[in-house]
Formats: C-alpha cells, sequence, structure tokens
C-alpha cells in the first residue's frame, strides 16, 4: 500500500471537511453593536468616578468624618497616636516609610520567640536585654498583652512599644545606634467613696452587703485589730463607717485603692482612724489625736476565727485531768495562716511535745510569743530569722496533743505566761511633732466628712 499517498489524501479530507464558511446575519450585527455601547457607558462612568475622586469639586456629597476616615491595617499614624509616647510625635520623611507591627503575646510566648517570628536579630534582643531594670518585665510575658514594633526599611528594630498594663507602658527606642528604654506611667483619677453599715451577725457578712469590696474588708479589720478582737468581740449592733479611694481611668473603675479614714463602733466605743503619709514618705494609720492605732503587738494572731478554749484552768480532753491552760486555742480551718503578733526573731522553730509543730518569738528583752500545733511552717524562715508583725509564720493545724485542728496562742512576759485577751499592749510610736499640724489639718476635713456621711446613712436607715 502507498501510505504517502493515503497520508496526503486523509490530510486534504480533514482539511476539507473542517472548512465552514461564515455567514453574517442580521442578528450577529445586533448583538455586535449591543457590546459595543455597553462598552461606551462602562468607560465613561469610570473616568467620571476617578475625576471625582481627584477633584473635590466634583463631589456635592457633604463630607463628614465617618467618610473621610479611612483606617488602614497598621497605619503609623494611629499608632504612634494610641501610644502615649513622650516628644516630637510627628512624623519624618524617613519614620513614614518605617512600618509599624502589631504583636499579640500568645500562651508560651518569649521575646525571642517573638524577635524569631518577626525575623528580628539575636543581637537586638540581646541589647534591649541588657538595659537593666526598665526591660526586666519582657522576661515575664503574659498571654493577651501587647507589642507595637516599629522596622526600618533595613528590616532593623526601631522602636518597641509595650503596654504592661493600663498604667505602665515601656517605651524602646533607637537612638545613635543605641537603644533607650523608659517606663511612661499614666495618673489614674481618684474619687472618693463611702461605706456604712450595722452588723447584724459577723463584720464579712456585713461588709459585703454593704457594698464594700472584700479585699477592704480585711483591711478594715486589720486597721483596728489591735483594739478589737473580730473573732470574740464583735457584737450584733456593731457600726463601720469606711472613706476609701477608687482609681479610675479613661472614666472607668479601675482598682479599689486606700482607706483613707474608717470608724468602727463596738460595745459602745467607738475607734476612728485616718490614713496619713508624711513628708518622709511613711504612711501609717493614726487616732484624731495623731497617735498610731498600731499596737506593738495585734490581738490575735490570726484572723476571723473563734475561740475554743481560754486562758486559764480546764480539763485536757486527751490527758483526761484538770490542768492549766496558758493560753488561747483558736479553732479554725487546717492550713488558715497564722501571723507574727509582733516583730520578733525566731528562736525556736519545730517540734515540742505535746505542743507538735512550735514557733517561738522574742520581741525586745522581755517579751516573747508561742504559736503551737501548726500544721506546717512558712518558707524561707529559719531560727535567727526577724519577721515583722503581720507576716506569716505558719498555718493552723493538729500536729501534738490536739483533737482538732487550731492555734494554740501564748504571751509570755519576763517568762511568765499572760492572757492575750487582757493584757495590756504598748503602743506604737505616734506622729512626729513636726508633722503634727500638717496631721491635724488632713485628719480634721476627713473626720469631717466620715460624720457626714454617718448622720446621712443614719438618717437613710431610719427612715426605711
Amino acid at each position: 500500500m502507498n501510505y504517502d499517498s493515503f497520508l496526503k489524501r486523509d490530510y486534504k479530507f480533514l482539511c476539507r471537511d473542517s472548512v465552514r464558511h461564515f455567514r453574517l446575519t442580521r442578528l450577529h450585527i445586533i448583538v455586535l453593536l449591543a457590546c459595543v455601547l455597553l462598552l461606551g457607558t462602562l468607560l465613561t462612568f469610570a473616568s467620571h468616578t476617578a475625576k471625582a475622586r481627584h477633584n473635590p469639586t466634583l463631589s456635592t456629597a457633604p463630607q463628614t468624618p465617618s467618610a473621610t476616615h479611612v483606617t488602614l491595617p497598621l497605619a503609623l499614624p494611629a499608632a504612634m497616636h494610641a501610644t502615649p509616647v513622650p516628644g516630637n510625635t510627628s512624623l519624618s520623611p524617613q519614620a513614614s516609610v518605617h512600618r509599624w507591627s502589631v504583636v499579640r503575646v500568645r500562651r508560651g510566648d518569649t521575646l525571642a520567640a517573638i524577635f524569631a517570628r518577626l525575623k528580628l536579630t539575636p543581637g537586638e534582643l540581646h541589647a534591649i536585654m541588657v538595659l537593666g531594670k526598665p526591660t526586666a518585665t519582657l522576661r515575664a510575658l503574659r498571654p493577651g498583652q501587647q507589642f507595637k514594633l516599629r522596622t526600618g526599611p533595613d528590616h532593623t528594630l526601631q522602636e518597641l512599644v509595650y503596654h504592661i498594663n493600663p498604667l505602665h507602658t515601656l517605651h524602646i527606642q533607637r537612638e545613635g545606634g543605641r537603644f533607650k528604654a523608659r517606663t511612661i506611667r499614666r495618673l489614674p483619677e481618684v474619687r472618693l467613696a463611702h461605706v456604712a453599715a450595722t452588723i447584724d451577725s459577723s463584720l464579712f457578712l456585713a461588709g459585703q452587703q454593704s457594698g464594700l469590696p472584700k479585699n477592704l474588708i480585711m483591711k478594715l479589720a486589720g486597721i483596728f485589730a489591735w483594739d478589737v478582737d473580730f473573732a470574740l468581740d464583735i457584737r450584733k449592733g456593731d457600726r463601720f463607717s469606711v472613706v476609701y479611694e477608687e482609681d479610675f481611668l479613661d472614666g472607668r473603675k479601675l482598682r479599689d485603692g486606700n482607706i483613707i479614714a474608717a470608724a468602727f463602733s463596738n460595745r459602745g466605743h467607738t475607734y476612728r482612724a485616718v490614713r496619713y503619709t508624711d513628708a518622709g514618705g511613711r504612711t501609717d494609720y493614726y487616732t484624731p489625736a495623731g497617735l498610731s492605732v498600731r499596737k506593738a503587738f495585734l490581738r490575735t494572731p490570726v484572723a476571723f476565727t473563734r475561740i475554743s478554749s481560754r486562758f486559764g484552768t480546764r480539763y485536757h480532753p486527751l490527758l483526761n485531768r484538770i490542768r492549766a491552760h496558758q493560753g488561747v486555742d483558736y479553732a479554725g480551718a487546717r492550713g488558715t495562716p497564722i501571723k507574727a503578733a509582733g516583730d520578733g526573731k525566731i528562736i525556736f522553730r519545730g517540734r515540742k511535745g505535746g505542743y507538735g509543730r512550735v514557733v517561738i518569738l522574742q520581741h525586745g528583752g522581755h517579751i516573747s510569743t508561742l504559736y503551737a500545733h501548726m500544721r506546717k511552717f512558712a518558707r524561707t524562715q529559719h531560727v535567727g530569722s526577724h519577721v515583722r508583725q503581720g507576716q506569716i509564720i505558719g498555718y493552723i493545724g493538729q500536729s501534738g496533743l490536739a483533737t482538732g485542728p487550731h492555734l494554740h496562742y501564748e504571751f509570755r512576759v519576763n517568762g511568765v505566761h499572760r492572757n492575750p485577751l487582757t493584757v495590756t499592749l504598748p503602743h506604737a510610736a505616734p506622729i512626729a511633732t513636726r508633722y503634727r499640724q500638717d496631721f491635724l489639718a488632713h485628719s480634721t476635713q476627713l473626720l469631717a466628712r466620715l460624720a457626714v456621711y454617718d448622720h446621712t446613712q443614719l438618717a437613710s436607715n431610719r427612715t426605711q
């Protein structure tokens, strides 16, 4: 067979079969004209829109802030004005080409991990971390915190802004080839609030019902802990009144501040206290006469517990005989913190027979206190350690001869046991003479405010 002639003939056949003559009909002409008109209309509309954008006189719509404000991702001006950074906030031509990045701290993040994600060099990280105390906070990042970083055209770090908390911002900036760090602090607006209530069952419950925050209830008890035993002395009908500070930032409450004045009426006697900071920076609470409300010793070394056994002779439940009980037992939940009744030095810390785990503190030359039946001791303390009044030295337990978890507390003067509930406690130092006139002027205003609040609260209670 002649394949060459066959292939040529087949090729000619396919070409001849595939060729078609195209005929232009009226329908084709109509469709073509419609497409041309539509394309012309679109081009004309686009041209007018572009002119209106570049020429404000072609737009007749009123200009409103919402219409003119454009939000761009990580816009440099917005980032700069949102951060309380001192100095000139105007942008130089060089800064305008720099790039801002916003980074939110993830769980488990470190500054090194953040720098690695942004492809910043370890040398820049090291230069920041050796700046000392201002950048020490960068070692303990918390999830949700936010960074703003500005990098230059060569991708080198130029600026870092770290929001530590609502009041503090760390600002790091490259100046002359080196980084400099400073912490910027915002001052909150301080407002005064007042709470007054009558106690029906307990201070804590009355405080909660009056709206006094829990932490301020504990502070109130701490202020008057030298005069009132809140485990024993509280009676139905006792009253308290508190003036305290509240910190606001941008119109929103940020936190509760300090108690600046308070009164507590117990068993018909009213105790008053005013907070005062002298020119030397020392802050304490004083009576209206300028005496410190603090004594050299706390009346009770534990908070909000009940007395299960008093000072004196009693029948011992485990030894089954009458014997002298030379301290006071405070029943409490296992693990309740035990506080040092006064400043002192630990002279014994360990087990002592039926006392179980014991801590003995020496206060000055002639007073000592003993704390027994502890569950465990406070960490980092040892024999010879000095402790401050109110510092935790251990926790309530049931070690030694004890029928239940409680603290056995003894107060000794020259080695002789005294009743902790009735012994006269020495006062702390009064306000210095050179600050007395300033204190009296300060306290008079606060006590007058407290009296007005008390009168208003009592009048409100009578009308209800």
